[in-house]
């Protein structure tokens, strides 16, 4: 394994990662592609507060509605985006094959802003408040998939758990601004019952599309794509320009070798087979499918584990747990976000690669699902949701209290398990060839799990017609120990080895992937070391010779 991810940067030596690997072209890279995460966290930060306030449900006629309408129409104006991330994500692996992923971010943005435009300028009409949401999420959609594709491949190996991570990181962080918009202008008075009140915190989505795609503008291409379109020459001098060194290098000329020859394989492999070949490839073929198969699953264990949920209905479930008050529940809220933004960052830089994908993941879900089930035993024997009146006593509010910790707690394992996990498998386990085009299904499955949660979620909480909160938080409980029963026994380690050795994960039946596939790439590493250092020794004397001539 590799070490940390921050280890590795102040240790270059010993990870065998050279140090004009670290340079700012590296570092714009990942910012620009990482910062797509934003997409996504800011609508899931935004979008619960915006809904809640009286002045928005005003203008669309919302307020007259009762409770169970009102959650009906809350679901699908919260689960709008994620229903257009669907095709988005579909759609993504067409941008990112045909028009590269640099120019697919351009693409994706343009859209993402377009969308937002409409939903602001609504003008008390809900058919543009969906119209709106749905072709933003369909921008937002492209984002999960362009971005930590793009940072897999050009990021050097012994950090690219850091690199893809700066991909969640930035969920966390669009999440944490989200937040801090919603409960910043909620305690401003001179703009808490005007249409600023909700205009206002919907424009950081703006700030960060623009952002990204000025960025952009001085992105290097992936030379993985590049490769991939029969461009080498310009494969090869994007790669060095990545690594801060000249083409001729051997550590440039030995990565870009490994990239040629996978991909090599690939098309030997696939020759003449056209988009029927590789949805053969995809399907038929048992590595193949099995792979889809983990990361798919991944997604809707991940989604039904509550975690994104819990996100976007933050401002709900604090009210359920005891927090009285608009204000304090946003402040409460945003407070998870800070919470969540630097359990993020403390994954991406010391756990995922120092513990491993599995082992992170594992962790991760344990510390969830301790939560849920606190949180639905605590709603069970203390009637604080289903009565408004109810007044607890000492030892319930302390309990209380702990309910709130126990959804500060369920943003930390999130981070650390399922919302890292699911984008590093996605981006990781499958070849070059398949790789937009899995990643771009994988992702659509994690949409339509965020939107049937999502959707679901208002009316799962109602306590007449729903599992009522404490039966909701249950059923998040139990998805969640299935998920890392199925993690254990299921999910191989990729940390620390290139995207081309990862293939050698899955040479093993499909039972053992899980449980023994790290011991079979560990003993294929070894192997290919001895290797080069045999051909080394079998150099050495020509280069004598050379020299004594």
């Amino acid at each position: 394994m590799a070490g940390g991810a921050a280890l590795n940067i102040f240790r270059m030596g010993k990870s065998g990662l050279p140090k004009q690997v670290l340079n700012r072209h590296l570092w714009l890279a990942v910012l620009t592609f990482g910062l797509m995460g934003a997409a996504r966290g800011v609508d899931e930060g935004l979008i619960t507060g915006i809904f809640n306030t009286d002045v928005f449900k005003r203008s669309l006629g919302l307020d007259e509605l009762d409770s169970g309408a009102l959650a009906g129409v809350k679901g699908n104006v919260s689960s709008m985006v994620q229903l257009g991330s669907i095709p988005g994500a579909l759609l993504a692996f067409f941008a990112c094959d045909w028009f590269g992923r640099v120019w697919a971010t351009r693409q994706l943005c343009v859209v993402w802003l377009i969308g937002i435009a409409i939903f602001m300028g609504n003008n008390g009409h809900m058919e543009l408040v969906y119209f709106g949401r749905f072709l933003a999420g369909i921008g937002i959609g492209e984002t999960v998939v362009v971005g930590p594709v793009y940072l897999s491949e050009i990021s050097p190996a012994p950090i690219r758990g850091l690199c893809t991570c700066a991909f969640t990181g930035s969920v966390y962080l669009g999440i944490l601004i989200a937040y801090f918009a919603n409960y910043g202008t909620q305690i401003n008075d001179s703009i808490s019952d005007t249409p600023t009140r909700w205009l206002l915190p919907t424009s950081v989505h703006l700030m960060f599309g623009v952002v990204i795609l000025f960025a952009s503008l001085f992105a290097i291409e992936s030379p993985r794509y590049l490769v991939r379109a029969g461009k080498r020459d310009q494969a090869l001098a994007n790669l060095a320009k990545l690594r801060g060194m000249e083409p001729s290098d051997p550590y440039v000329a030995e990565e870009f070798a490994g990239i040629e020859y996978s991909f090599q394989e690939e098309q030997e492999a696939t020759s003449g087979m056209g988009w029927k070949g590789m949805c053969r490839e995809i399907f038929c073929i048992k590595r193949n499918s099995y792979r889809l198969f983990l990361t798919n699953l991944a997604q809707l264990l991940a989604c039904w584990s509550g975690g994104s949920s819990i996100t976007v209905y933050a401002a709900d479930l604090f009210k359920i747990v005891g927090i009285t008050g608009q204000e304090a529940s946003l402040l409460s809220t945003a407070i998870f976000g800070v919470v969540k933004f630097v359990a993020a960052v403390v994954c991406a830089l010391f756990l995922v690669d120092t513990l491993g994908r599995k082992r992170s993941l594992i962790i991760g879900i344990a510390l969830q699902t301790i939560a849920m089930f606190y949180v639905a035993i605590f709603l069970n024997i203390v009637p604080i949701a289903k009565d408004e009146d109810y007044t607890p006593s000492a030892s319930e509010s302390k309990a209380s209290t702990g309910a709130i910790a126990m959804i500060y707690l369920s943003g930390v394992g999130w981070a650390l398990g399922w919302n890292s996990g699911q984008y590093l498998l996605s981006s990781e386990l499958f070849p070059l060839r398949i790789r937009a085009v899995c990643s771009s299904i994988t992702m659509g499955m994690h949409f339509i799990g965020q939107y049937t949660t999502n959707k679901a979620l208002p009316n799962m909480l109602l306590i007449e017609d729903g599992l009522t909160p404490s039966g909701t938080f249950y059923f998040f409980g139990v998805i969640s120990i299935i998920g890392a029963v199925w993690v254990w026994l299921c999910i191989p380690e990729a940390a620390g080895r290139s995207l081309e050795s990862v293939d050698k994960l899955f040479d093993l039946p499909w039972y053992k992937i899980g449980l023994h596939g790290r011991k079979v790439a560990e003993a294929y590493d070894r192997e290919v070391e001895n290797l080069r250092a045999q051909e080394k020794l079998e150099k050495e004397p020509e280069v004598s010779y050379r020299e004594a001539a």
